[in-house]
């Protein structure tokens, strides 16, 4: 497990660790403490987490992956990252298996899936620091080996649809992507080059999707993404702008719809 030269050149630092309680829990404490553009991957999570509390099993073979960032943004602008992170993990996943192209697809705000199936997660924590300022982590889990057992949800793994992709493997141009992808945030494209790029890798508009909210469910299609990273959804009351949720139901990405989606 290594950084990229990329990644390394741009003063980001890497500890691996074969067992971790929760790589976002020393991330977080790592950020806290000062450390700015530190990674830590380990082999296996024994309390790893996701978003809303929820658990994630994390098995060996998978990649457990957080970043600690120092001060990366206004505190407004923080629930973004996730953006960056979703982006940088399509374009990792698809320079090491190019032909995953057509079925790969972002899910709103925090997921990757390959043919509809969920194959990572993003989960985004911060906090205070003590002198002042924000510590935050973005933590990645992928199922590159092995998919993990009891989910609620239909899940694959990267192995599944390219053999040769190991943790590793995939980490290295994770590194990269994601250093080039937060300091294009940083710059003056900010937020719509990263929302551009996000939307070129996520569902096809007009795919169906249902959205589970505190208020209840919300049916109908994906209409894109608003300018501060909302989920549009057209329903029968027409558009509709939702900041917090969880899309719960969304199509498969099928090759024919991929296709439409990206010509």
């Amino acid at each position: 497990m290594d950084l990229s030269d990329a990644a390394r050149a741009a003063g980001f630092s890497l500890q691996h660790r074969d067992e971790i309680g929760s790589t976002n829990s020393a991330a977080l404490a790592a950020a806290e403490a000062g450390r700015d553009r530190a990674w830590i991957v380990a082999d296996r999570q024994m309390a790893g987490r996701g978003r809303h509390g929820r658990g994630w099993v994390s098995p060996a073979g998978n990649l457990h992956a957080s970043l600690a960032l120092v001060d990366p943004c206004p505190p407004a602008a923080t629930p973004l990252l996730g953006f960056v992170a979703g982006l940088s993990l399509a374009e990792a996943i698809l320079a090491l298996a190019p032909g995953l192209r057509l079925v790969l697809a972002l899910k709103w705000p925090n997921d990757c899936l390959i043919a509809g199936e969920k194959l990572a997660g993003i989960l985004l924590e911060g906090a205070s620091r003590p002198g002042g300022g924000q510590a935050v982590a973005i933590g990645i889990g992928v199922n590159v080996a092995a998919v993990p057992e009891g989910l609620d949800q239909p899940a694959t793994a990267l192995h599944r649809h390219a053999p040769h992709a190991d943790a590793a493997a995939l980490f290295a141009p994770l590194s990269a992507r994601l250093a080039a992808n937060l300091a294009l945030f940083a710059r003056g494209g900010g937020f719509p080059a990263i929302r551009a790029g996000w939307l070129a890798h996520a569902l096809p508009e007009g795919a169906p999707i249902r959205v589970r909210l505190p208020s209840g469910e919300r049916n109908g299609v994906f209409a894109g993404l608003g300018a501060d990273g909302q989920l549009l959804i057209r329903t029968a009351g027409g558009l509709e702008s939702i900041i917090a949720g969880d899309v719960v139901g969304a199509a498969p990405m099928t090759p024919e719809a991929a296709v439409r989606t990206h010509l």
